[in-house]
């Protein structure tokens, strides 16, 4: 009876371990696109801000570590190797202990970075030229697809360098509301209008970021729920395993 238990303890440790593996290769995809994508908000605040980037590394070395963790557990569950789970105890120990202080200092610093967010912003409005920038365009395709215009409302627009510094009636070609009429539909740069009373949208991105933002945020924070759990059973499966182990036996290790 007891070593049917130990055999389906190993079983379902190599299983959450595989899980786990599962889980690290999501969070560490989940940093690479934070890291690489150019059509998203992401990429606008990626320029400004080094607290986007540093955050997508970190993602991507949990990512891997539980990935390797994950090997490694699943490694040890199978031959047995005491060692080899006690290690993988502690490494999924001091992993549970950062996500927690992470999410911790993420959401008591929520305030501080939304005031980031909305200077980063605000000041990507100031400088837009319209030029072939990450930044400029992805912003633009966010307008355009969202149907904003400016972070707060198109009011912003009215602090663009261009715009200030022009004699005529200029606005942000991705602000442009189709239903109103006007100039030629562009998608980037900036546009004339003949009067002052300018054919944008009304409301600003703002809104509509913050429930995109919020939406990712609980896609990411779904998966490192799904990692705690596995985690926390993978510790309790672990230990229950390292202790029935009486002798181990490298033997049953593959020699390559």
């Amino acid at each position: 009876m007891g070593k049917g238990c130990i055999t389906v303890t190993k079983y379902f440790l190599f299983l959450f371990n595989l899980l786990f593996f599962i889980f690290g290769a999501l969070i560490m995809g989940f940093g690479l696109w934070v890291l690489f994508d150019n059509q998203s908000f992401i990429a606008v605040l990626q320029e400004s801000s080094d607290t986007v980037k540093v955050a997508s590394y970190i993602l991507i070395g949990v990512g891997s570590l539980s990935m390797a963790m994950g090997f490694f557990g699943c490694i040890g569950a199978i031959y047995e190797i005491r060692c080899l789970l006690g290690l993988y105890f502690t490494c999924l120990l001091l992993i549970l202990i950062a996500q927690v202080t992470a999410g911790v200092l993420i959401y008591f610093q929520r305030e501080p970075l939304k005031y980031e967010m909305s200077n980063i912003i605000k000041g990507m409005i100031i400088n837009y030229t319209g030029q072939n920038r990450t930044t400029e365009h992805t912003w633009d395709f966010i307008q355009r697809t969202m149907k904003c215009c400016g972070w707060t409302g198109p009011g912003n627009w009215s602090e663009n360098l261009s715009i200030k510094n022009s004699s005529k009636n200029l606005y942000a070609c991705s602000c442009r509301n189709e239903s109103l009429a006007g100039t030629d539909i562009q998608e980037v740069g900036l546009c004339e209008h003949m009067s002052t009373d300018l054919p944008v949208y009304e409301t600003g991105c703002i809104t509509s970021v913050e429930k995109w933002l919020l939406d990712n945020c609980g896609v990411i924070l779904g998966m490192c729920v799904g990692v705690a759990v596995v985690e926390l059973l993978g510790m309790i499966l672990s230990m229950c395993l390292c202790k029935s182990v009486v002798q181990e036996d490298y033997t049953k290790v593959p020699k390559y």
